[in-house]
């Protein structure tokens, strides 16, 4: 029993010290500790309730809400989105990116202008300049709506409030990267747990006036809206805003092709000890800006640009077990529960072991001693086995052919790849609890409802105290029953009810990926979307017979295959998924899609492309037609106003349709007509 009283009281102690820190990070925004510390100390507590089963009538860690929502600042809708960068990690990834674009492009040049900047591991804000003139800085938030923190940004020195110089656009919207250098944060480092941290905490301060005692930098590298746009190249527009007065990195440089993006990834990577700041790698962008806006983007990141990344973060560490996860489309993934370990700062405890296949192919045991990697943002995963230290008693790891529910898992055949799916899946949709919770998590996450403050640890917290069971619980939630949680006050209830009522106005692609249903991402949603504008149109989905027809003329969409349709079909047969996505929808106001442009040269018409284009992909010709207010299909039917054949190989069999069935064929020639008239 002492025995016990002394685990007891390490515990309490232990979980209090956390709640302070969780303080002094989400409220403060002044952690005192790394970020490697207080993943080691979230760790111990974790293992010490694992070893300890008692120790759940003391408090759980669980329990614990990461981040107490805050109404600090007004929020502000971005002039123009704020979108993420794609990641590359090795020389093959950026040769993809370049192939990419080649292929979109239609382009016959082997090498792109590309500019090259460091990625400064820093805080994103943007500055909007009216006449000359500082009138609004917000933070990035969401990337579609950001925080006023215009005072905080004035209180940098550095960033121009007046612009001087020629042609100064009427409106200018500059993109800049905030951070504190190396040097400066010696000066302070008792107060923050890193640079990025000390810069982050710095710029959601309530008083500017505290704000001001930190030495903040920045470098602009971008911008958003400019009217009238003066700018040709990236190049150039970095040049012209040096001379307007903003800071600039002097490390930028102009090149073409993959030996010049390999020489200066490995030249800055291997002097970035020496820089006064921060780096994670170098951003390369097309430079010249008329073939940025051709390329345009995709749902959260342009096609244009690439963050590339330094090399993965690597380390040795011991597999204590291999567990099982369940994912929202009832993938079953193996996860490796490893002997703690720092790898590129962060205290790692899980890695991903993909699938089956992999488990078979490299033989990965439990006991085993393993190389792991973290390449940035990315889950670590296993690199390789040490053969040499393997316990010679050790057995191979046998994967389970059940799912944690119990249902048994089967490997889908893939239309596309006309093989058997490397993943096991469990296909019981919302009867799988395990499925079930996956969905919530996904629904209230940044790219579908987007509730503030309602992350995966709040879903876990509520489902286990059977608050939320499917999605329309979250607009019935017992706030009084929330309330005697520790961590929620009256404060942080209110935001959270804010956040869910802001949460149920959403557009129809939105709301049809929040579904989660599998193979269809953002950019499925939003074709679909615009094939049903409505919500109402919607809902015919659920009806049998209406659903046949529909999912008929879904396959003549172009982007919506065999898989998507019958993704979509598996989903809707399934009679609980609609009772539950019925009782969804009845809680949400969803706003019908708005097609681009209604009124454009190409409105309510529908059209086909078949055979190669001379001067644009087929890719960007979709793209035109849609943002000119086409919808685009698959296949030829009766219901297409035109085919545009290219001159290069278009189908024979596409082309003897549509003149069986009376269809304007037009040329290329005709098409660039129609655009340019």
């Amino acid at each position: 029993m002492a025995n016990n009283t002394k685990i007891i009281s390490t515990y309490k102690k232990k979980l209090k010290i956390l709640k302070q820190h969780n303080k002094y990070y989400f409220i403060e925004d002044r952690p005192r500790i790394t970020d490697a510390e207080y993943d080691l100390l979230k760790n111990e507590i974790l293992q010490l309730e694992k070893n300890y089963a008692y120790l759940s009538d003391f408090g759980s860690i669980k329990q614990l809400v990461g981040s107490p929502l805050t109404n600090k600042f007004k929020k502000i809708k971005h002039l123009s989105p704020m979108l993420s960068l794609s990641n590359a990690f090795n020389k093959e990834d950026m040769q993809d990116f370049l192939k990419k674009i080649k292929n979109y492009l239609n382009s016959k040049h082997e090498n792109f202008e590309l500019f090259a900047e460091p990625k400064i591991d820093g805080i994103s804000a943007t500055l909007i300049y009216k006449n000359g003139k500082l009138v609004s800085g917000l933070s990035r938030g969401d990337g579609l709506v950001g925080e006023d923190i215009l005072l905080n940004l004035e209180t940098i020195k550095a960033i121009p409030k007046i612009l001087k110089g020629k042609d100064i656009p009427n409106l200018l919207e500059i993109r800049c990267e905030i951070f504190i250098s190396k040097k400066d944060f010696l000066k302070i480092k008792n107060n923050f747990a890193n640079p990025r941290n000390a810069a982050g905490g710095s710029l959601r301060q309530k008083d500017p006036s505290e704000t001001r005692k930190i030495p903040l930098k920045y470098f602009a590298y971008g911008f958003g809206a400019v009217e009238p746009m003066i700018f040709l190249k990236q190049s150039d527009f970095l040049k012209q805003i040096n001379e307007w007065g903003f800071s600039t990195n002097q490390l930028s440089k102009t090149l073409e092709g993959i030996d010049d993006i390999e020489n200066q990834h490995k030249f800055i990577d291997s002097t970035r000890s020496t820089l006064d700041y921060d780096i994670d790698g170098l951003v390369f962008k097309i430079n010249d800006l008329k073939l940025q806006r051709r390329l345009g983007n995709t749902s959260n990141s342009p096609r244009w640009a690439i963050a590339y990344k330094f090399s993965a973060e690597k380390a040795v560490t011991k597999i204590n077990n291999i567990s099982i996860q369940v994912g929202r489309t009832g993938a079953i993934t193996p996860v490796a529960k490893v002997e703690p370990v720092n790898v590129g700062g962060v205290i790692v405890s899980n890695a991903t072991l993909h699938n089956e296949d992999e488990i078979l192919r490299k033989d990965i045991r439990i006991g085993d001693t393993i190389q792991i990697q973290r390449a940035g943002d990315v889950i670590p995963q296993v690199v390789s086995v040490d053969i040499s230290k393997r316990n010679k008693k050790s057995k191979k790891f046998i994967f389970p052919v059940k799912c944690l529910c119990g249902a048994p898992t089967k490997k889908e055949f893939s239309k596309s790849t006309k093989k058997q799916d490397a993943v096991r899946r469990c296909t019981r949709g919302y009867d799988c609890k395990f499925i079930a919770k996956e969905k919530l998590k996904h629904i209230v996450s940044k790219e579908a409802l987007n509730i503030d403050g309602f992350g995966k640890k709040v879903v876990d917290q509520f489902w286990e105290l059977k608050l939320i069971k499917e999605p329309s619980d979250i607009f019935k939630l017992d706030y009084d029953k929330i309330k005697s949680l520790e961590g929620w006050g009256n404060l942080s209830i209110d935001n959270l009810k804010k956040a869910i009522k802001k949460s149920k106005l959403i557009n129809l692609d939105r709301f049809i990926y929040s579904l989660g249903i599998r193979h269809i991402g953002q950019e499925n949603a939003k074709t679909l979307a615009a094939f049903f504008i409505s919500i109402t149109k919607f809902s015919d989905l659920f009806d049998s017979q209406a659903r046949r027809k529909i999912l008929e003329y879904l396959l003549e969409l172009d982007g919506i295959g065999e898989t998507q349709v019958e993704s979509i079909k598996n989903y809707f047969f399934n009679e609980k998924n609609n009772k539950i996505t019925k009782n969804y929808i009845s809680k949400l106001e969803i706003k019908d899609f708005i097609i681009k442009n209604k009124n454009g040269r190409l409105a309510n018409k529908k059209i086909m492309f078949t055979g190669g284009f001379k001067n644009m992909s087929r890719s960007e010709a979709k793209s035109i037609a849609e943002n000119n207010g086409g919808k685009v299909l698959g296949s030829v039917s009766k219901k297409l106003d035109f085919l545009v054949a290219g001159d290069s190989k278009p189908t024979k069999k596409k082309l003897d349709q549509a003149r069986n069935l009376k269809i304007k064929i037009i040329s290329e020639k005709e098409w660039n007509k129609i655009l340019n008239s």
